[in-house]
Order: structure tokens, then sequence, then C-alpha cells
């Protein structure tokens, strides 16, 4: 069953909805005309330390608005996901997903406004066991 928020603790959340990091170095625009599709947590080695919820976007829905140059890239492992975060206060802000490349993980915290706390209930992936680190 998914989950569309279209509203988080009283905040609406608008079809191009803005975001930033902490320090608004950089700020971004999300087109999320379904609202938070399917709020998650990871538990994969990188996820559980970062701990934040994230809803998921097309890579045609995120624009960098402001700060591109600020945006620093983290990979591992199989260097396929991209995990974005902002050079200057350090907080992530987006990634483009392992699992579907062709999307990219936001995080629910960085939407203006919004308070992730908010969400009741947010499920976890099993990040651990993810099915490309499966060997056949």
């Amino acid at each position: 069953m998914s989950v569309n928020l279209k509203e988080i603790g009283g905040v609406p959340v608008l079809a191009r909805h803005k975001a930033s990091c902490h320090c608004g170095a950089v700020r971004l625009e999300l087109d999320l005309p379904d609202g938070v599709v399917d709020p998650r947590r990871c538990d994969c080695s990188l996820c559980r330390r970062k701990g934040f919820i994230m809803g998921s976007t097309r890579l045609d829905r995120i624009h960098i608005v402001q700060g591109q140059e600020h945006l620093r890239l983290y990979q591992f492992n199989t260097r396929v996901a991209r995990h974005y975060f902002c050079g200057i206060c350090g907080v992530h802000t987006h990634h483009q997903r392992r699992s579907n490349p062709q999307e990219y993980g936001f995080n629910v915290g960085c939407l203006e406004g919004v308070n992730p706390f908010d969400i009741p209930d947010v499920p976890v992936n099993d990040g651990v066991n993810h099915p490309s680190d499966r060997q056949a």
C-alpha cells in the first residue's frame, strides 16, 4: 500500500516545494505533485548513521536553484548511489538511488516548514540486505 502525504504536521506539501540544507547555501525545489510518497528510513551502513526520513521523486523533479558549487558527492560500495550533502553545513539533501537510479531520495527534513518527526510509523527498508549485494 502506497502512502502519499499531502500534509505533514499541518504543513501542506506543495506541488513545487522548496527545500534547503541547514545553512541555506544549497537550495532546491522539488516537484511533489503526489506529496511525499512512501516516506521511509533505511538501515544500510550509511543511512543508519544519517538517521533521516526520505521521500522519493524522479530525477527530473529535483531542481538545484542555488549552491550547486557547495554540493559534495559521496559514493561507496557499488558506487551506483550518489549521495549529495552541503560542503558547508554537512546536511544530506538528496541521493540518486541504487535500487532505482531513475529516482532521487530526498531528506524530508530539508523541506521548508516540514518537521519529519510529525510523520508517524515510518517504515524501515532493509538496506543491510540490499538486493544488489546478493550474489547469484
